[in-house]
């Protein structure tokens, strides 16, 4: 059921996609809107192995069964402030047990650093949360994205100041929240 669960999840963030978010800065006590068009697109067998290169990855036996993705995103926030980025994306599943799949995502840019970078990925089939852990040079940043419906997901994001090794997450940075609607 997981591996189903899985693939109709993601089968389901295919297309266009409108988010109103809005962000909490704790350190400067700063509340910000924005929003956000993004388009999803399944990516093939020779991108799907172009991401898994570009982190330094062995190609993979089924590389077809991965699920990968090209994002193409631009934000305005209330600010004016406008960003936007491409990248591609990669679910490699390591393991699989009681209705949850964890494993490597892999990007060929990643959002806070402009590199390949390989974080941890657990879905939960019974929520359908796909909640994704990166660690970055000075934050970490976790983030889920809940699937209400096939048109409707939920979005947060929490970004930790990176502690030492071995520490556990306690500074809050930053705390996000989203509503995205499917547009086509």
């Amino acid at each position: 059921m997981s591996v189903l669960e899985f693939q109709r999840f993601f089968e389901c963030c295919v297309g266009s996609w409108s988010s109103e978010r809005t962000y909490h800065f704790l350190q400067r006590s700063q509340v910000e809107r924005s929003h956000t068009q993004f388009r999803v697109e399944p990516i093939s067998s020779v991108q799907k192995n172009k991401v898994l290169q570009d982190n330094r990855r062995p190609p993979h036996p089924q590389v077809d069964r991965l699920q990968g993705y090209h994002l193409q995103f631009d934000t305005v926030s209330e600010t004016g402030e406008q960003v936007s980025q491409q990248l591609n994306l990669l679910f490699v599943p390591t393991r699989e047990e009681r209705g949850a799949i964890e494993g490597d995502y892999l990007r060929d840019r990643a959002y806070e650093e402009a590199k390949p970078m390989v974080a941890h990925f657990r879905f939960n089939a019974f929520t359908r949360e796909l909640l994704m852990t990166t660690h970055y040079t000075r934050v970490v940043s976790v983030d889920s994205i809940t699937l209400v419906n096939p048109s409707l997901r939920l979005r947060q994001i929490v970004n930790y100041q990176r502690p030492p090794e071995g520490q556990p997450l306690e500074q809050v940075l930053l705390v996000g929240f989203g509503v995205e609607q499917k547009t086509d």
